[in-house]
């Protein structure tokens, strides 16, 4: 393998035109920056970066501090530190994701990912509040809710359709979804409430979107309207022109000479002897006969 084969294959992957791609790029990224800090800490003794980074990109419940931080709504859903939490999330967004895709379209992925962290972001906080009212602040992350709406929406857009699961064999998708949903409401007494308020948020909105959907309104417009026209104006912007100039070529060009009629001239030299004599040759010439009356 060669020193840049990694980097082709990441820019050839991100270059397929495919949002599910860059989601899980993005992700698996987010979460080696924040493991190489934690790692640094861990053998550094402070926890200062890794402290400061963590309470900028989680979401936090507390009112107060949220209106500080609300970029948190956004930055949650692509922040992980558990590889168990990370490699599920990614698993079923790889797979529900592209199913989704393959359906209505690349368009929707990014704008109902995002829909699905927010309102699995806003139910989690508004829970808090609710339940826990004297709690000062707690904070969640991990893009659980944002797969759970794709996945919710692909159970109701298709609720026959069937995936292989191992051990399981052929289950359809509605099927699975209630399943998950079941093991989320009896997980509640387990502990992480938050996280488990957040997945039926974005499970939620994933049945409510193909509902509308369905009746004509698409909730993701907005967005999908809002992203063509970020990348329509980042096209059309002027590239500066460079002013062409033609390499010049290392070889030279030798012009082929013709090919003296060696006979011809010959015929030349010899009758002009016999009429002048040979004196009457240029030393050229008599050079030139003695070299070719040789061959």
């Amino acid at each position: 393998m060669n020193g840049t084969s990694f980097q082709s294959d990441i820019r050839y992957w991100l270059r397929q035109g495919n949002t599910v791609n860059h989601l899980l790029f993005w992700n698996i990224a987010i979460f080696v920056v924040l493991g190489i800090l934690r790692l640094i800490a861990y053998f550094g003794g402070t926890s200062g970066v890794l402290g400061f980074i963590l309470d900028q990109v989680v979401l936090h419940s507390s009112p107060a501090v949220f209106i500080t931080k609300p970029w948190g709504l956004f930055t949650y859903m692509f922040a992980h530190l558990n590889i168990f939490h990370i490699f599920f999330n990614m698993l079923n967004l790889y797979w529900f994701g592209n199913l989704f895709r393959s359906f209505l379209g690349n368009k929707r992925v990014l704008p109902l990912y995002l829909l699905g962290g927010i309102t699995g972001g806003l139910l989690y906080i508004l829970t808090f509040n609710l339940l826990y009212p004297s709690v000062l602040d707690t904070t969640m992350l991990g893009a659980s809710a944002s797969v759970m709406c794709l996945l919710l929406a692909c159970a109701t857009l298709m609720p026959n359709y069937e995936i292989g699961l191992l051990l399981l064999g052929s289950v359809k998708l509605k099927w699975l979804a209630l399943a998950i949903i079941i093991l989320d409401l009896i997980s509640i007494p387990s502990g992480n409430l938050g996280g488990i308020i957040a997945h039926l948020g974005g499970a939620a909105l994933g049945f409510v979107y193909i509902k509308i959907l369905q009746n004509g309104t698409d909730l993701c417009q907005p967005l999908i309207w809002l992203f063509g026209s970020l990348s329509g104006a980042a096209a059309s912007k002027p590239k500066p022109k460079r002013a062409f100039k033609p390499k010049k070529s290392p070889l030279k060009v030798v012009k082929k000479q013709p090919e003296e009629n060696k006979q011809l001239k010959l015929d030349q030299l010899l009758d002009k002897i016999n009429e002048k004599g040979l004196g009457s040759l240029s030393p050229e010439e008599k050079a030139w006969l003695d070299k070719h009356s040789q061959d």
